[in-house]
C-alpha cells in the first residue's frame, strides 16, 4: 500500500521565507487523510490554510484589479475519479475553494461571477470582504509603477485595453496536490489573480487542463502567467507525460522548460510512486507524507530554494527516498 502525500505551494515568485505556511497546509492535508478523509477533502483543507493567510494571493489577501475597486477570485478542484469543479471571477466570499467544492455537488462543473457568489450565500457561506491594508497598499504601488513607466513589457499589454479609469508582483496562485493511501489523487487551486489586469479577466487557475489536472496516474497544479499557461494547456500536457511513465519531477521540468525565463511559471505534481516540482523562480513548497501501512514514519518537509526537486514515495526499507535536485530546463 502506498503512503499518503500532500504537496502545497504558495505561488511562483513568493519569498523563500514564506515556506512555513505551505508546510502547515501540507500537514493539515495529511492530518485529514490520516483521519479518514478523502484526497479531495485533504486538497480542500490544505488550500483553505493558504486562502486564510493574507500573505498569499488567494481568499483573504487577494489582489485588487487595476481599477482599485474590484477583487475577483478563481478556484478549482479535480479528483482522479473524474469529478471536477471550478469558480471564476467570484466576489465577496472567504474561501473560493470551498465554493468550488459546493459546485462539485451540483450538475454543473463551473460557476462564475455574481451567480456563483449568490449560490455561496444560499448554501450558507457568509458575505466576506477579502481586502486587507496590504492589498490596498499594493494597488497604490502598482498605480505608481504605471505612472512612472516601471512596468514589465508583458504587463504593459493590459494598459492598452483597460476598461477602467486609472485613478513587482508577489505571490501568485496557491495550490495542493494529494495522493491518499489507496492511490486516489486530487488537486486544488485558488487565486486572486494579479493587480495588472482588467476587471473580468480569468486566468488559468479555474481552466481544466491548464492550471490543474488529476487522473488515475497523478495530479498536477501550475502557477504563473495565466494566459501563457492556458495557451499550452500546461497541466494536462505534464499529466500525460506522467501517465506515460515519466518521473513527475522530469515532467515538471519539461513543462517549465516550455517557457522563456522571463515568464514566471511553476509546477507541482504527484504520481503513483513519486512527486516533483519545478519553477524558474522561487516557489515555496510544503510536503507532508506518511509511510505505508504498518510503519510509523510521518514527515513534513519544505522546499523553496531549489528550482527543481524530486522524491520517491512510499518510504523504501523504512527510509525516505532521497530527493534529487537539479535546475529546471530553460
Amino acid at each position: 500500500m502506498k503512503g499518503a502525500i500532500v504537496i502545497t505551494h504558495g505561488g511562483v515568485g513568493a519569498k523563500e521565507d514564506m515556506v512555513g505556511r505551505p508546510m502547515e497546509a501540507a500537514g493539515k492535508g495529511l492530518a485529514v487523510l490520516e483521519g479518514g478523509g478523502s484526497a479531495l477533502d485533504a486538497a480542500v483543507e490544505a488550500a483553505v490554510i493558504l486562502e486564510d493567510d493574507p500573505a498569499f494571493n488567494a481568499g483573504t489577501g487577494s489582489r485588487f484589479r487595476i481599477d482599485g475597486k474590484t477583487i475577483e477570485m478563481d478556484a478549482s478542484l479535480m479528483a482522479s475519479d473524474g469529478r471536477m469543479a471550478a469558480v471564476a471571477a467570484v466576489r465577496n466570499v472567504r474561501n473560493p475553494v470551498r465554493l468550488a467544492r459546493l459546485v462539485m455537488d451540483t450538475p454543473h462543473v463551473m460557476m462564475v461571477g455574481q451567480g456563483a457568489s449568490d449560490y455561496a450565500y444560499r448554501m450558507g457561506m457568509n458575505p466576506y470582504d477579502p481586502a486587507t491594508e496590504d492589498t490596498r497598499a499594493f494597488i497604490r504601488k502598482a498605480w505608481k509603477a504605471i505612472r512612472e513607466g516601471k512596468v514589465s513589457p508583458y504587463n504593459r499589454k493590459w494598459l492598452d485595453f483597460r476598461n477602467y479609469d486609472l485613478p513587482s508582483e508577489g505571490c501568485d496562485t496557491i495550490g495542493a496536490v494529494v495522493r491518499d493511501a489507496r492511490g486516489n489523487f486530487a488537486v486544488a487551486n485558488s487565486t486572486g489573480g494579479t493587480s495588472l489586469m482588467l476587471p473580468g479577466r480569468v486566468g488559468d487557475s479555474p481552466i481544466f487542463g491548464a492550471g490543474f489536472w488529476a487522473g488515475p496516474a497523478g495530479a498536477v497544479a501550475a502557477t504563473g502567467i495565466g494566459e501563457e499557461i492556458i495557451r499550452k494547456l500546461l497541466c494536462k500536457q505534464v499529466y500525460d507525460r506522467i501517465e506515460s511513465g515519466m518521473h513527475p519531477a522530469k515532467a515538471c521540468e519539461w513543462g517549465v522548460g516550455l517557457y522563456p525565463p522571463e515568464l514566471p511559471v511553476g509546477l507541482i505534481a504527484v504520481g503513483r510512486k513519486a512527486w516533483g516540482k519545478a519553477a524558474n523562480m522561487t516557489l515555496p513548497v510544503g510536503i507532508a507524507e506518511s509511510a505505508p501501512a504498518g510503519t510509523a514514519k510521518r514527515k513534513v518537509i519544505a522546499r523553496s530554494k531549489s528550482r527543481s526537486s524530486a522524491g520517491k514515495t512510499p518510504f523504501a526499507g523504512g527510509k525516505q527516498g532521497k530527493p534529487r535536485r537539479s535546475r529546471a530546463k530553460k
